[in-house]
C-alpha cells in the first residue's frame, strides 16, 4: 500500500507547525474552553509566530522559486502580524468583521489554488472559520465566534498534523477506494 509520504521541504514543514501553533492558540482563544484564556492571548504568538516567523518562511519559500508556498506563507504572515499588533485597537466590530472577511477571501484563494490535500484542507477549514468570525463580529453573536473558534482549532490540527506527518513520514494523503465491488484498481 502507498501511502505518499513525502518528506516535505523545510519551509513548508516550518511553516505548517507556525500556522498550526497560531490557528490552536487563536482558535481555543475564541472557544471559551479554557477558563480564563482568550483570543487577546494568542496576540503574542500572533505576532511572533504566525506573523514574522511564517512572512520569513514564505519568503524564503520564494527563494527556492516555491511559488504556492511562498504566496500562502507570505499573506498569512501578513494577516497574523497586522491582527496582532491591531490587537487592542478601538474599532467598530464591523471594521474587525471586514478585516476578518478580506482575510478570508484568501484563504478561499490558497483552498482553491489546489496543493496537497493537506494544505488544502487547513486553508479551507480556515476560511470558514474567518467567515464564522466576521459573521459574528457584525451580528455581535458570541455563540457563533466560538464555532468559529473551533473552526480554526480544527485548521490548526491539520496544519500540525501536515507538518508532523511530513517529519515523521506519517501518510498524507487519503487512500482512494475502487469505484465499486469487484473493481481492482490496478499499479
Amino acid at each position: 500500500m502507498d501511502n505518499d509520504v513525502s518528506a516535505g521541504s523545510t519551509t513548508t514543514i516550518v511553516g505548517r507547525l507556525a500556522l498550526g501553533i497560531t490557528l490552536l492558540a487563536f482558535g481555543l482563544g475564541h472557544t471559551d474552553v479554557i477558563d480564563g484564556v482568550t483570543a487577546a492571548d494568542a496576540v503574542s504568538i500572533a505576532q511572533y509566530v504566525g506573523g514574522i516567523a511564517l512572512f520569513v518562511v514564505g519568503l524564503l519559500a520564494f527563494r527556492d522559486r516555491d511559488t504556492a508556498t511562498g504566496t500562502a506563507f507570505s499573506a498569512l504572515g501578513a494577516l497574523w502580524f497586522t491582527w496582532a499588533v491591531s490587537a487592542g485597537s478601538q474599532v467598530s466590530d464591523n471594521a474587525a468583521g471586514l478585516f476578518l472577511l478580506l482575510f478570508a477571501l484568501v484563504a478561499l484563494s490558497l483552498t482553491l489554488a489546489g496543493g496537497d490535500q493537506l494544505g488544502q484542507g487547513a486553508h479551507g477549514l480556515f476560511f470558514v472559520s474567518l467567515v464564522l468570525l466576521a459573521v459574528a463580529d457584525f451580528a455581535g453573536n458570541g455563540g457563533l465566534a466560538k464555532v468559529g473558534g473551533w473552526f480554526a482549532v480544527a485548521a490548526g490540527a491539520v496544519a500540525w498534523y501536515a507538518a508532523t506527518a511530513a517529519l515523521a513520514h506519517w501518510p498524507t494523503v487519503l487512500p482512494r477506494r475502487a469505484a465499486g465491488r469487484g473493481v481492482t484498481a490496478t499499479g
